[in-house]
């Protein structure tokens, strides 16, 4: 966990986007490692800090407390989330703008497998861990919500579907990470992750009213094709 001895000092590192986010990966590992093998209590700020190779002060550049160093980075993954309902067309429908919404917070956790197994053994062994991760979920609850109002602000009851919607749809991300994680969160088992997420589509009230619609206009056409070509 310590410094490789050619590495840049990490107020070096620190002064680019890349050299910035290495450095919080060091220290995110380091406190998920000491947490594992010496316990969340036993652990300090100054131990986390030492390990990563650098100082208590660029520690608390990066993080407020020792809980959050454990943390998924959710401050950027939430942006990314937001950036995707504001980027979206306004016509794409919503079914398939809550499920790119969702999988774009699986990125933190395939990315680096290791720490998110030992992450979630600890959630479930820290109760301070546990809340922190709790409310987390609760953040992407109502940005889901937020922005879902936002676009079915012209639909029959729109509010409650965003509701039921978003709901809905974080709980079905948690589902299937924490089935991934359970079973070893492998590279192997990223794709059946992402494909149990996805199933939450049969059960969102979000189509519905444009599927019947649809259908309707359909069986309205067949019916004048039908019309125009029977016998006078």
């Amino acid at each position: 966990m310590s410094r490789p001895g050619g590495a840049p000092p990490a107020q070096r590192r620190g002064r680019s986007a890349e050299g910035r986010a290495e450095v919080r990966r060091d220290l995110v590992d380091a406190a998920v490692t000491l947490f594992s093998e010496r316990g969340y209590d036993e652990t300090t700020v100054d131990d986390i800090a030492a390990a990563a190779g650098v100082g208590r002060r660029t520690f608390f550049r990066y993080f407020r407390g020792k809980e959050d160093a454990v943390s998924p980075d959710h401050e950027a993954c939430l942006a990314r989330v937001e950036a995707v309902f504001t980027g979206a067309h306004p016509s794409e429908p919503v079914l398939s703008l809550v499920l790119r919404a969702g999988e774009t917070v699986f990125d933190l956790y395939f990315g680096d497998a290791d720490v998110a197994r030992k992450r979630f053994r600890l959630t479930h062994e820290v109760p301070a861990l546990r809340d922190r991760e709790v409310a987390s979920v609760d953040r992407y609850r109502r940005l889901f919500t937020r922005q879902l109002r936002e676009r079915l602000a012209d639909v029959p009851d729109g509010e409650l579907r965003a509701a039921v919607i978003a709901a809905a749809v974080v709980a079905a991300h948690n589902q299937a990470l924490r089935r991934w994680l359970a079973d070893g969160a492998t590279a192997a088992g990223v794709e059946s992750c992402r494909a149990r997420f996805r199933r939450v589509a049969d059960l969102l009230p979000v189509e519905a009213a444009d599927e019947l619609s649809e259908v309707a206009r359909r069986l309205e056409d067949a019916v004048g094709r039908l019309e125009r070509s029977a016998p006078s």
